[in-house]
């Protein structure tokens, strides 16, 4: 026989807006995470015959945020046809969901549901003034509840990372300013 249990989870959520242009902040954002073929360095990963093999796998297929790209998806067709005339509206909506295999295992080891957030998402949205508006749930806010030092703390250096990243696409100081 199962069971079932509810947990809430309190989730920060950090939405820069900038006067950039989309295709600008994704070309910063993507400049930090790398795109390989995922296949490929998954199988490599799954291949390692050590910890230290798979750590190197993962450091080799990395971007400089310490990311890899694991999926875009791209809302914007969905989300902006026109159901009246059926016209696209111009709205960009992209969903970026990376990570790293290696943070990931750090936090998993301590908190097995970290891995709900890990690989992590980024959502990227044009806004009708030409702007950007990006959206990042904070891993360790998500993973507060679970009162883990070490998962938090992997957790608190992956959303740093992440933050600086962001910033420095759309243009704003770590201040926020």
């Amino acid at each position: 026989m199962g069971t079932e249990h509810v947990t809430d989870v309190a989730v920060r959520r950090h939405v820069l807006t900038t006067d950039r242009a989309f295709a600008e902040v994704m070309d910063g954002i993507l400049a930090g995470i790398s795109q390989p073929v995922i296949d490929h360095v998954f199988r490599d990963l799954a291949a390692a015959a050590s910890w230290a093999d798979f750590t190197a796998i993962v450091q080799g297929a990395q971007g400089s945020a310490g990311l890899m790209r694991f999926l875009s998806l791209e809302l914007d067709n969905a989300l902006t046809l026109d159901p009246q005339s059926g016209d696209q509206a111009g709205h960009q909506l992209v969903r970026l969901i990376a990570g790293n295999p290696v943070t990931m295992g750090q936090m998993t080891r301590h908190v097995s549901d970290a891995g709900s957030y890990a690989p992590v998402t980024i959502l990227i949205e044009s806004l009708p003034d030409g702007g950007t508006r990006i959206a990042y749930d904070s891993v360790a806010s998500a993973i507060a509840g679970y009162h883990s030092d070490p998962a938090s703390d992997v957790a608190r250096q992956l959303d740093a990372e992440v933050l600086d990243l962001l910033r420095a696409a759309a243009g704003i100081s770590a201040s926020g300013n």
